[in-house]
């Protein structure tokens, strides 16, 4: 397998353009030649966190097994840094690849230059967070991209609900919400939502801290003082548990405020070993890439799909962690 890694940070200035609202007119993709391997593209949100990276990985070992495709790797700054990665796309799609595998940063804003892929004649499949549904049917493309995902909302009242077993009915709770933008982050708080009210247990704020860890270290100390009754954070990913484990201990408060979280990145291990995360959900980030990618070989030999194809989650505890 030929590969190409990127991180699409330095490219704003080569790119921007390309991140506007109109576009650029992108050639059409070309049938590939006999014994050609077809480049697919693999556009992920930031390579600073683990769950991409492991993505990342589990993507080169499948397309290395397969030996039939070149895969292009592509990620962004940061959680929020759309415009690069509307640009990414344009890049597949003016490098001619036959196929784009993506992780959305925003579900709205990508719906445009995906659609300017599809009309190129690229085939897309969305993994992870999943498009607009209502912006995709408006631009023609909801029959056209499918999405290779988990269910957020469930995994996310999954792990809620073992921070209800942890405090008990009437405990005060806070939320840490991913991108406003990002279809998994209401579906998660939503899923967060279920696990309270069937619970019995106290919400006292939600914000958003876009997945950052840094932010959520800011962002939760803030809630902490406003409400220092708080027993227990619901954070949308691992990476904002993090930011929250690092404002409890500081403020004294270390075995008196219980976390539930999701990702199952490698350094929540620790906490969910110690207590002091509850729980967290895999979503197997490295096997929805390997499965975009069987996707879109489908799709280049001719294959059509659509609608939500659903992959494995699983509840991580102290039980069973690794």
């Amino acid at each position: 397998m030929n590969k190409k890694i990127v991180v699409v940070a330095g490219l704003a200035l080569a790119l921007t353009a390309c991140g506007k609202e109109g576009g650029t007119t992108a050639a059409p993709a070309t049938a590939a030649k006999p014994g050609e391997k077809p480049g697919v593209c693999l556009v992920m949100k930031s390579l600073a966190n683990e769950f991409f990276q492991q993505m990342q990985k589990g993507a080169e070992e499948h397309a290395a097994k397969r030996g039939d495709l070149t895969l292009s790797v592509v990620g962004i700054q940061n959680e929020t840094d759309i415009d690069n990665q509307v640009a990414a796309v344009e890049k597949c799609v003016t490098q001619q690849a036959k196929a784009v595998v993506i992780a959305p940063a925003d579900s709205r804003a990508l719906v445009a230059p995906i659609k300017r892929a599809v009309d190129a004649g690229v085939k897309v499949v969305n993994i992870d967070v999943q498009l607009d549904e209502g912006a995709m049917k408006a631009a023609g493309i909801g029959d056209k991209v499918p999405f290779v995902g988990p269910d957020n909302r469930e995994g996310a009242k999954q792990s809620g609900m073992e921070l209800v077993k942890a405090l008990g009915k009437d405990a005060e709770v806070v939320i840490l919400e991913g991108n406003p933008g990002a279809a998994n982050a209401a579906q998660r708080k939503a899923g967060f939502e279920d696990a309270i009210k069937a619970g019995g247990l106290k919400l006292v704020d939600s914000k958003t801290a876009h997945w950052e860890t840094d932010e959520a270290h800011t962002v939760f100390g803030n809630m902490l003082t406003g409400h220092p009754n708080i027993k227990g954070v619901l954070a949308g990913n691992d990476n904002m548990a993090l930011g929250a484990l690092k404002a409890i201990e500081e403020q004294g408060k270390k075995g008196q405020i219980k976390v539930a979280a999701f990702d199952n990145i490698p350094a929540i291990a620790q906490y969910v070993k110690d207590g002091s995360v509850v729980s967290t959900l895999d979503q197997y980030g490295a096997q929805q890439a390997s499965n975009g990618i069987d996707y879109a070989m489908k799709m280049i030999a001719g294959e059509n799909f659509s609608g939500w194809q659903k992959t494995e989650i699983k509840l991580i505890t102290k039980d069973n962690v690794g």
